[in-house]
């Protein structure tokens, strides 16, 4: 399965909303700086999809905030 994501990074609350063209917004607490941004977006996306971290991979856009998550079964 792959998700088109719209990251906010250093927003004061973590938020994962759904838009209405079925992307998710997440909004993270780390600032985009040496991937920080990235891994905090890995970890709220398993706990919000209640997969492992292992499978999620960042298939496009690692230092956009639009991306291309990908999720294995």
């Amino acid at each position: 399965m792959i998700l088109r994501v719209k990251v906010k990074p250093n927003a004061k609350t973590v938020s994962v909303e759904q838009l209405e063209d079925k992307s998710l917004k997440i909004s993270i607490k780390s600032p985009p700086v040496n991937g920080k941004a990235n891994e905090e977006l890995i970890k709220v996306l398993s706990e919000f999809l209640k997969v492992s971290k292992s499978k999620i991979n960042i298939k496009a856009g690692k230092s956009s905030r639009e991306k291309l998550v990908e999720i294995y079964d």
